[in-house]
């Protein structure tokens, strides 16, 4: 069994990390260079940051600030915000990063997804998906999760897979900042319909969280935030307490 990854996400506004709750009421969590240095010394096993306001701003990820976090850090690092075009997921990757997200530009261009793929390889190419329980059924959202798309979950991320993608970072905007746990259903229907691993995002409160996803679904990665951003559970703990459980974790 592959072992199970702990990833913190640094959303990015204005330069600082922000979190809110269901993508709303966004509040300030600290400067991003800090975090990021504390969350690699801590162990985490990847970084994930999002310049959250990039597609709406239409303007490019923050290169200079990820040129600093990289400096910092000694773990993969995956960037997304803002990236359209095979240049722009280039200079990120120069600028430090391991890997791109990609979100809104990815659905209203599927091609970008197969583009950057043949250019710096799958593993190199994460798709984020924010998605809605909208009417029973779960849909995607773009744009910040302020667009509805009317696309349905899992045939999207099939058919990102199929374009080229290495990885999925599925976000629920229902459980976003609740504390409530994953929403496994969600997590489960994606992980059974691709090959590539998912990171399962959203609704994390406590460390039983993180060992139910683990347990109950083939997430190969569980990401969240404010837990960490506020000093709820810390890193050490959070993978202690998993091994008591016997989930294999890096």
């Amino acid at each position: 069994m592959l072992k199970k990854r702990i990833i913190p996400c640094l959303d990015i506004k204005d330069n600082r990390v922000v979190k809110g709750v269901n993508f709303l009421g966004l509040k300030d969590a600290g400067d991003p260079v800090t975090l990021a240095a504390l969350y690699a010394d801590q162990g985490a096993d990847e970084l994930v940051f999002l310049d959250i306001s990039a597609t709406i701003e239409k303007r490019k990820t923050l290169a200079v600030l990820v040129s600093a976090i990289a400096k910092e850090i000694n773990i993969p690092f995956t960037v997304g915000g803002g990236i359209n075009s095979v240049e722009d997921a280039k200079l990120l990757i120069n600028c430090g990063a391991d890997k791109v997200s990609l979100n809104s530009s990815a659905v209203k261009n599927p091609q970008l997804i197969y583009d950057i793929a043949k250019s710096l390889g799958s593993q190199a190419v994460v798709v984020a998906i924010d998605a809605k329980l909208v009417n029973g059924t779960w849909q995607v959202f773009i744009n910040g999760g302020q667009t509805a798309t009317s696309i349905e979950l899992v045939s999207w991320a099939k058919h990102a897979e199929k374009m080229g993608a290495g990885e999925i970072l599925l976000t629920s905007m229902n459980n976003d900042g609740t504390k409530n746990g994953f929403a496994m259903d969600a997590v489960n229907c994606v992980c059974n319909a691709v090959s590539i691993p998912v990171i399962a995002s959203g609704g994390a409160g406590c460390k039983e969280h993180f060992e139910e996803v683990f347990t109950n679904t083939k997430a190969t990665a569980a990401l969240a935030a404010s837990i960490f951003h506020y000093g709820e559970i810390n890193i050490p703990q959070l993978k202690e307490y998993l091994n008591q459980q016997n989930i294999p974790i890096r």
